[in-house]
């Protein structure tokens, strides 16, 4: 069984450096948006007192998660494109992902944060983010930094923390163009 897990892990390895090549090469180009996941944090759910407006209320970013976030700066300024704006969840560990990454102050924009419960509320928060990935048109690359649950409702795509995921407008929805791994 172990044998088995490890081929297959084995196998995986190729294929993820592959995507994440591809996802470079498109980045290098410009003028795609990019949903990327915050980094590592120090938990998996936000406390009871959780309160947008205060950091110590929420999950963090670990000293893993900071360092991840350094990397992935470093990366997109030797591999990629220029950064033409950043949009940021409003919840420290996007915020912090995106300064620490790209050395400049987010936008923080509220329909990247979690996605609320309520069902008409979620909808109209994932077409507010749809609208923005709609409207972009620059020729530099649109980062949004969120969250899981964000990304796999827009993409079907459930991305590890601190990876990129490269979409275009299709139809209805979002088209994954590629992936990039930190």
């Amino acid at each position: 069984m172990l044998r088995l897990a490890l081929a297959l892990f084995l196998l995986a390895v190729p294929s993820l450096a592959h995507a994440t090549d591809a996802g470079w090469a498109l980045l290098r180009d410009g003028g795609h948006v990019v949903l990327l996941r915050h980094a590592l944090v120090t938990g998996t759910t936000d406390p009871a007192n959780f309160n947008i407006d205060s950091c110590i209320t929420q999950l963090n970013l670990s000293e893993r998660g900071k360092q991840q976030a350094g990397r992935i700066g470093a990366l997109f300024a030797a591999r990629a494109a220029p950064i033409e704006r950043v949009l940021s969840s409003r919840y420290c560990r996007c915020l912090d992902t995106a300064r620490i990454a790209f050395e400049d102050e987010p936008q923080p924009f509220a329909p990247l944060d979690l996605l609320k419960t309520d069902p008409e509320e979620k909808a109209a928060q994932l077409e507010a983010v749809m609208k923005e990935i709609r409207n972009y048109s620059g020729s530099d690359n649109l980062v949004m930094v969120t969250h899981l649950e964000n990304i796999v409702a827009l993409t079907g795509i459930a991305p590890r923390e601190g990876e990129a995921v490269i979409v275009e407008p299709q139809g209805d929805g979002l088209k994954v163009l590629g992936r990039v791994t930190f």
